[in-house]
């Protein structure tokens, strides 16, 4: 058997200095990384990679749970007032998770964010 230690999602952008401002800004995210073409974030144990998107680029989404959503939410959401971009704000699913949704800029990427409801 194995432990797996991270899952890094790597979202492909059509402006990787822009998306990765957007996770540190937003997020407070850091660089470990910064190339050309190329990008690592992170922030705690998680890790976010970032490259230049194609002509074929897909669509992706990925969730990042964290230990309480509510304090999140009050923290960045007067940072993407102005963003034109897709946001769902926090809300219970009958699944059992808190959680809100925003669109990664310049990208196709969609960002759950959420924690378990106790």
């Amino acid at each position: 058997m194995y432990k797996a230690l991270y899952l890094s999602p790597m979202i492909p952008s059509y402006n990787i200095a822009e998306t990765a401002l957007f996770f540190k800004n937003v997020f407070e995210f850091n660089t470990a990384l910064d190339s050309k073409d190329y990008m690592i974030l992170y922030k705690d144990n998680l890790t976010i990679h970032i490259l230049h998107a194609g002509k074929r680029i897909g669509q992706m989404e990925f969730y990042i749970e964290v230990d309480n959503i509510d304090p999140l939410w009050d923290l960045i959401r007067h940072k993407i007032a102005e963003m034109k971009i897709p946001i769902r704000e926090p809300f219970d699913r009958d699944y059992g998770m808190r959680e809100f949704h925003i669109g990664i800029p310049h990208t196709k990427a969609l960002m759950f964010v959420g924690h378990a409801i106790k």
